[in-house]
């Protein structure tokens, strides 16, 4: 058998616990991964890259069916061909985990295949085509999460699915019932709708997106709704019946009245739970606090020796955070001087249609938290070339601390807001003020220069609008 000891173990090899293994193996330590299933973990086979794809699909087929609005005439019938929609995905998700294949064995990390338990002192026993005992000066636990599974609405694979099969359908359903709201639903809420199915978004809460500021919540729905998806927020489902070839969902719309509605097929996105089980955990010092492994400010367990990152530590459940703590907690192993992970400077993005991207606090929570805020807005309209592009619908906001010019939160939605976010990031980051940002030259015609403007708005100063 190869070899069997090694520096860092990482349990997992996802975004997470593969970059922990390269890091680590730059830094000069004998690394390896033990990974049950696919490289890339489920961020890049099942979740963040393959939905991308499925969404630029719904994006050109949106364009396609607007093209008159940019002189373009499309003669024929536009017919969605599923198989290859989905066969591009998988693809794009192969192509990926190929990659991160690559990258290992030119880092010279070794991949262990099989599934890992702790089973002593620095000691992991891994079952499956690479089976045996390892040694591991420091274990890394980089296991992920699942999804969530609600009483009364566990999901069948066939009429009520998860993301997995979201993602391979067999056939286009027409109609469909998306519980939750978060990223996860929104985005798959976009991506049927888009492909002509009749969708319905359910929310427990008061708002749709409800982690993201009320405002840019607002007018997501706005939009979902103007695009014909059905809204129903304050609203509980309590109960599915399924049929041959349907379900009829009970939905508790409160004041002790329900109401029923028949779909096609459902999809639950209530959330994701970690991967904690089946670790060895229970021997050891590790706590685990409602499904999810408790971590210090390093990535550290009680356990000396054993770490944890990612999704199985809890939220912000975000492949990019998973990515930042294994570097964080590698490069606190190898003794280097380390941040902890600010979560106030951590971006989040729903690539939905519109986007929607936030970094930092909402408006609200900024008060909550005392602080006195400058807000400032600026819309999608009065920028040329958001009017140019087709696409003037939207918002940025820009949320200051009145004292001290502090950039407390952006929050932004609209075309290619994902990509703009990081420009706030790196802002906060830095610690930059208002006056820095304001001196700040953005190109011009970009959309970029409506991060400038609702700069300058919070302070009374915007120019074009």
């Amino acid at each position: 058998m190869a070899d069997t000891n090694y520096d860092v173990l990482v349990i997992g090899a996802g975004p997470g616990g593969y970059v922990a293994a390269i890091r680590a193996a730059q830094l000069g330590m004998k690394a390896a991964v033990v990974e049950r299933e696919h490289l890339g973990g489920i961020c890049l086979n099942w979740g963040c890259i393959p939905t991308k794809a499925l969404l630029r699909s719904a994006e050109v087929a949106h364009l396609i069916q607007h093209s008159k609005d940019y002189g373009i005439t499309v003669e024929g019938k536009v017919t969605m061909d599923l198989p290859a929609i989905v066969k591009r995905s998988r693809g794009v998700a192969g192509q990926l985990s190929a990659g991160v294949k690559g990258l290992l064995k030119k880092n010279k990390v070794a991949v262990i295949n099989g599934s890992a338990k702790l089973s002593g002192k620095g000691k992991v026993t891994v079952t499956g085509q690479d089976a045996g005992d390892y040694q591991g000066k420091h274990i890394i636990i980089a296991t992920g999460a699942r999804a969530r599974v609600l009483p009364g609405l566990e999901p069948d694979g066939k009429l009520v699915w998860t993301y997995r099969e979201a993602m391979v359908p067999e056939k286009m359903p027409k109609s469909l019932l998306v519980i939750g709201t978060g990223a996860i639903g929104v985005e798959f809420a976009s991506f049927y709708r888009n492909m002509g199915v009749e969708v319905t978004l359910v929310e427990v809460m008061d708002r749709i997106l409800p982690v993201e500021d009320e405002e840019i919540s607002a007018l997501a729905a706005k939009q979902f709704t103007k695009q014909g998806i059905k809204i129903r927020a304050n609203t509980k489902v309590v109960k599915l019946d399924k049929g041959a070839d349907n379900v009829t969902a009970t939905l508790d719309v409160g004041n002790g009245k329900t109401e029923q509605v028949t779909v096609d097929r459902v999809i639950s996105a209530v959330g994701i739970v970690g991967n904690s089980e089946n670790l060895g955990l229970e021997n050891t010092k590790v706590k685990v606090e409602r499904g999810h492994i408790v971590t210090d400010a390093y990535m550290r367990t009680d356990e000396p020796g054993v770490y944890a990152i990612g999704d199985v530590c809890g939220a912000p459940w975000l492949a990019h955070k998973a990515s930042h703590e294994g570097v964080i907690c590698v490069e606190k192993i190898a003794g280097l001087e380390v941040h902890p992970i600010d979560v106030r400077n951590i971006p989040g993005c729903t690539y939905s249609l519109p986007q929607v991207a936030s970094v930092g606090l909402t408006e609200k929570k900024a008060k909550e938290a005392g602080y006195e805020v400058r807000v400032g807005r600026f819309p999608f309209i009065g920028n040329g070339k958001a009017i140019a592009l087709g696409e003037p619908e939207g918002l940025v906001k820009t949320v200051f601390d009145a004292k001290t010019g502090e950039l407390l939160g952006a929050h932004m939605i609209g075309a290619e807001v994902t990509e703009l976010i990081q420009g706030y990031t790196v802002a906060k980051t830095m610690e930059t003020t208002e006056a820095e940002l304001m001196h700040t030259i953005f190109p011009h015609p970009t959309l970029s220069e409506m991060m400038h403007e609702s700069v300058l708005a919070a302070y009374g100063r915007a120019i074009h609008y």
